[in-house]
């Protein structure tokens, strides 16, 4: 009589022979392939290590390096030593030569009781200085645009990291079970692309849902896939309920396989999508004054307005992190000014009111308590000139600000030497601004590990302290 051997059956037999050949190395390798699987199914379950003080994230990303002496950081050195040679150790070249200093473009002025110096690019958002945390003594690594702002979403230049939001949401989990915990607005494809809001070693359901892209019309930006008008809801569930029966039978002989479980729970989500995402992503529905405060309609500010609105309505649904990015599809991002300074302020028209109304609607709605905006690009530029009228890249000495979310309101926080070039005081590296960030949400960055191909990683890697002077 002959046996019949089933698939299980072979595979346990397979596992056997790798146990009991060459002293059980090949057992042993198998095992180590199989770590990440067997990994996703002790996911944290959502309870932060101690109280939060943030809920979610906002992060409005500036690409390209806004300028901070022309911005946040006035240097008057600049005006004093204009057009004169000084010494700097330059990051792009790692040597010591001499640059001609160039005085900032707009003018300063004081703002707020706090009395925050914010240049004339910035006049709506420096209404807001008072609820502001401005850090001034920002470095990262990396000086050209990829690795810099692959550093910036995952803390690491040239390996393939989770980003930010993937990790806040495998640590936390999402706020609503009916759209993505991490979402990205507008992403450009180029400087990192997906890779900014991906998964890499983490399970795919901790990816960043895109939503439009940087040269789409606004009417576009959407989530793709959250309808189906060739099937009723009910057959839509019917259909979701075999294949969900299908799946677990599959899982049955394949425990250890948790891709599986990640693509069941896609489909879910999916499907549950339907009825609250386009809910979310209609701005019909917005008074004429919510519209008018975001610049919706008016052609400066109008596409940026509209990811400002969708991230405040985004994380009012529960949305655990949101990303908005101001980029396109050029291999130049926006605010790359190696000459033509004078740019900025196109790229100041087109953000300032929008997040300065984002910071107000998030206020207004009482948000502001338990979400931490982020506003930031991946390094700063020079204070000397490049091709005559530009600033080169500076990841030396930069500026990013944070608003809610239990910072301190109404300060500056470290400072840049004379000239605005380098962190010399309270210096904060950019695992020091993640490490303070995932403490923000109740999450202490040394234990938000995931072991993958035998050794533990976390998004500080073997860095990063919390920035414990800007705690509210």
């Amino acid at each position: 009589m002959t046996t019949v051997h089933s698939p299980a059956d072979s595979l346990l037999r397979r596992r056997q022979l790798l146990k009991a050949s060459a002293c059980g190395f090949g057992a042993l390798a198998m095992n180590a392939l199989c770590q990440p699987q067997l990994q996703a199914s002790e996911l944290p379950n959502g309870i932060p290590h101690f109280a939060p003080r943030a809920k979610r994230v906002i992060f409005v990303f500036m690409q390209g390096g806004p300028s901070q002496v022309d911005s946040f950081d006035p240097k008057p050195a600049l005006d004093q030593y204009h057009g004169q040679k000084v010494e700097f150790h330059v990051a792009r070249t790692r040597q010591r030569t001499s640059e001609t200093i160039m005085r900032p473009f707009w003018k300063f002025q004081q703002y707020g009781q706090c009395g925050q110096p914010v240049s004339e690019l910035f006049p709506e958002i420096a209404r807001h200085v008072d609820d502001l945390c401005i850090i001034h003594g920002m470095h990262t690594e990396g000086v050209a645009h990829g690795p810099a702002t692959l550093f910036l979403h995952t803390g690491a230049t040239n390996l393939i990291r989770p980003s930010v939001g993937s990790w806040v949401t495998y640590g936390l989990g999402s706020e609503t079970q009916d759209l993505p915990g991490f979402i990205t607005i507008g992403p450009s494809p180029t400087k990192g692309g997906p890779r900014n809001y991906g998964n890499a070693f983490l399970p795919s359901q901790f990816q960043g849902t895109p939503i439009g892209r940087p040269d789409a019309k606004p009417e576009e930006f959407t989530i793709d896939y959250t309808s189906n008008t060739r099937s009723s809801q009910s057959q839509q569930r019917q259909q979701l309920d075999f294949l969900k029966q299908l799946n677990q039978t599959q899982m049955s002989s394949h425990a250890e396989d948790q891709r599986m479980a990640a693509l069941m729970n896609s489909y879910e989500l999916a499907f549950r999508m339907q009825s609250t995402a386009p809910r979310v992503l209609d701005l019909t529905q917005e008074t004429q004054a919510t519209l008018d405060m975001y610049g919706i309609g008016q052609k400066e500010t109008d596409n940026f307005g509209r990811q400002c609105l969708l991230a405040r309505k985004f994380a009012e649904a529960g949305v655990r992190y949101i990303q908005v990015n101001y980029s396109d599809l050029s291999d130049t991002p926006k605010w790359d000014q190696h000459s033509g300074m004078a740019q900025h302020a196109v790229h100041a028209k087109a953000t300032d009111k929008p997040v300065a109304a984002l910071l107000a609607d998030l206020k207004r709605t009482g948000l502001l308590e338990d979400t931490l905006v982020w506003w930031g690009g991946e390094f700063g530029r020079t204070p000397y000139s490049q091709n005559g009228d530009g600033r080169d890249h500076n990841p030396r000495g930069f500026t990013v600000f944070l608003a809610g979310g239990g910072v301190k309101t109404g300060i500056r926080y470290g400072e840049t030497d004379e000239f605005g070039y380098e962190a010399i005081r309270d210096k904060v590296h950019m695992h020091d601004l993640h490490a303070t960030i995932l403490h923000l949400l109740g999450m202490d960055h040394k234990r938000l590990t995931y072991q993958f191909a035998g050794r533990e990683f976390r998004l500080t890697d073997i860095r990063g302290r919390v920035v414990s002077d800007i705690l509210a």
